[in-house]
C-alpha cells in the first residue's frame, strides 16, 4: 500500500510539473490534483500508522509519536517557506518536480524495508470481508468506541482553527495574503516546542486522560483569546499556544487508539479513526465557516469556546468513567496459545465447511448458586466472539434443567472460524477459561461442531424431490 501510494503521489506531482510547462495548468486542475493527492493520503495514512507499531514496542509508542509529530511539524514550517522562496526564483514546475522526485525517493526507500511478520496459518480476509469485520469490531469493542467518540469530538472543535485562521488574519489582523503563512508557522513552532519540552515532562507526571484535559483547557482558552486578541504580534503567540495544545491532545488520542486495537485489526481501525476524524473535521469546518459568514468571526469563536467548555464538562465530569482513555494503558493484545486444529474432524469433510456457515455449541452445567456470575461472564464472552469475527452468538437454557446452558457461536465459514480463534488474546482466553471453570465438571467440554447444509437442502435435495425451493421457507 505504501509503495502504491507514493507512486500515486509522485505521478500527480510530476503531472503538475509537465502541465506547468504548458498553458493548460489552471486552478481547476490544481484543485482536482489536490483532491487526488488527498485520496492517496486517505489510503496511505492507515498503513503508515500501522507500520509504526511494527517498528517500535508498545512502551515506545509515545516517543515514536512525538518523533513523528516533530518531523511533520518541522516539515510544515520548512516546506511552505522553502516553496515560497523557490517559486519566484525557479518557478512552480520546478517545485512540483522536486516534490515528485521526493515521493519517488520514498518509494525506493520503502522497497528496501524488509517487513518481518509471522506467517498466517489461515487465508487472509477478502476485501469486503475486511469491511464487515471492521464494523463488527467497532460495534462490539467498547474501547475503540471511546477512542472514536473522543477523536470525533476533538476534531469537530479543533477544525475551527484551520477553517477560520486565514479569515482572522485577513479581516481581524489585516495581514497581507502573503503573510498568512506566519500564522501557520507560529502554530508549527508551538507544536515543536510543545513536543520537545512540554510533552515528555507532562507524560512523566500525568495520566493520558489528565493530559487531554489540560490540553483541551488550553485549547478552549485559546478559542477565547482568538476572539479577543487583535494585535498581530500577540496573535502569533496565541497561534503557537494553539499548536502546542493541539499536538498534546491529538498525540495522546493517537496513542490511545493504537493501544486499543489488536494487530490483526490495526489497519482497519486506523482507517476508521481517520475517517471519523476527517468527517468531524469537515462537518466542523462547514458549520464554523457558515457561522462566521452569517454572524462574524469573533462571535463564532466565542460560541465555539462556550460549546467546547460544555463538551469538556460532559466528557471529563459527567461521563468521566465511560469516556476516559486511561484504560488503554492496561490493555494486552498478546495472542493466546490456542491451536486452531483442536477439533477431531475428518479433513475430507472440511472442504464442505469452507464456504458454509459453521456452528459450534458448548454445554455448561453449573452450580445454580453461580448463575449470576455465569451470566455476567457470558456478556463478556459474547463481545469477545462477535468482535473477533463470529456472525452470531446465542445462549440457550435447557428447559428441563435450570443448571444447564448451551452457548452457540456461528461463523460465516470454517476459515472465518479459524481466524476467530487465531485472533483470541490471552486476556480474552482468561475470561473464557474463567467461564469454563464454573462448570460442575471442569473437564467436560460438551462441544459440538456443525456445518450448515441449507444450500444443499434448497437446491439439490429440493430439486430431487420435486419441490420448489420457496416451499421450504
Amino acid at each position: 500500500i505504501l509503495c502504491a501510494v507514493n507512486l500515486w503521489q509522485a505521478s500527480i506531482a510530476l503531472g503538475l510539473t509537465f502541465l506547468g510547462l504548458t498553458p493548460y495548468l489552471n486552478p481547476y486542475i490544481i484543485l482536482a490534483s489536490t483532491f487526488l493527492f488527498n485520496l492517496g493520503f486517505a489510503f496511505g495514512s492507515p498503513a503508515s500508522s500501522s507500520v509504526v507499531t511494527e517498528m517500535v514496542s508498545r512502551e515506545e509508542l509515545a516517543s515514536a509519536n512525538t518523533l513523528g509529530g516533530l518531523q511533520i511539524n518541522i516539515s510544515g514550517m520548512i516546506g511552505p517557506a522553502l516553496g515560497g522562496l523557490l517559486i519566484p526564483i525557479m518557478g512552480a514546475s520546478f517545485v512540483f518536480g522536486a516534490i515528485g522526485l521526493g515521493f519517488l525517493w520514498l518509494f525506493f526507500a520503502i522497497l528496501q524495508w524488509r517487513q518481518t511478520r509471522a506467517q498466517a496459518r489461515v487465508p487472509l480476509d477478502e476485501f469486503f470481508a475486511t469491511v464487515t469485520t471492521a464494523i463488527h469490531y467497532v460495534r462490539y469493542a467498547p474501547g475503540i468506541k471511546v477512542v472514536l467518540a473522543r477523536s470525533a469530538l476533538f476534531s469537530f472543535f479543533i477544525s475551527i482553527i484551520p477553517a477560520l485562521l486565514p479569515v482572522v488574519g485577513l479581516k481581524e489582523l489585516h495581514l497581507d495574503p502573503a503573510n498568512l503563512g506566519y500564522l501557520f508557522t507560529s502554530m508549527g513552532v508551538g507544536s515543536v516546542l510543545g513536543a520537545v519540552f512540554v510533552i515528555p515532562w507532562a507524560r512523566a507526571r500525568f495520566s493520558p486522560n489528565t493530559l487531554t484535559i489540560y490540553a483541551n483547557l488550553l485549547l478552549v482558552l485559546n478559542l477565547f483569546l482568538m476572539a479577543n486578541v487583535h494585535r498581530p504580534h500577540v496573535f502569533l503567540l496565541v497561534a503557537a499556544i494553539a499548536g502546542a495544545g493541539w499536538t498534546l491532545s491529538s498525540s495522546e488520542l493517537w496513542i490511545a487508539g493504537q493501544r486499543a486495537m489488536p494487530d490483526w485489526a490495526r489497519g482497519r481501525m486506523n482507517a476508521t479513526i481517520i475517517m471519523i476524524s476527517q468527517a468531524a473535521t469537515a462537518l466542523g469546518g462547514a458549520i464554523w465557516g457558515a457561522a462566521a459568514a452569517t454572524s462574524g468571526v469573533v462571535p463564532t469563536f466565542l460560541v465555539a469556546g462556550g460549546l467546547a467548555t460544555v463538551a469538556m464538562v460532559i466528557t471529563h465530569v459527567v461521563l468521566r468513567k465511560r469516556l476516559s482513555i486511561d484504560f488503554t494503558a492496561s490493555l494486552n493484545f498478546e495472542p493466546a496459545s490456542v491451536t486452531i486444529f483442536s477439533h477431531d474432524l475428518d479433513p475430507m469433510r472440511l472442504s464442505q465447511a469452507r464456504d458454509n456457515p459453521v456452528s459450534v455449541t458448548t454445554e455448561f452445567v453449573i452450580d445454580p448458586a453461580r448463575r449470576k456470575q455465569c451470566i455476567e461472564l457470558m456478556r463478556e464472552v459474547r463481545l469477545i466472539y462477535l468482535r473477533n469475527g463470529a456472525s452470531k452468538w446465542h445462549l440457550y437454557e435447557d428447559l428441563t434443567r435450570s443448571d444447564k446452558f448451551i452457548m452457540e457461536v456461528v461463523a460465516p465459514s470454517w476459515n472465518e472460524y479459524l481466524r476467530e480463534r487465531e485472533r483470541m488474546t490471552k486476556d480474552e482466553k482468561e475470561v473464557i477459561d474463567k467461564l469454563c471453570s464454573l462448570r460442575i465438571d471442569p473437564h467436560s467440554t460438551g462441544e459440538l461442531t456443525r456445518v450448515s447444509v441449507d444450500k444443499e437442502v434448497l437446491t439439490k435435495r429440493a430439486g430431487s424431490r420435486g419441490l420448489e425451493p420457496k416451499s421450504l421457507d
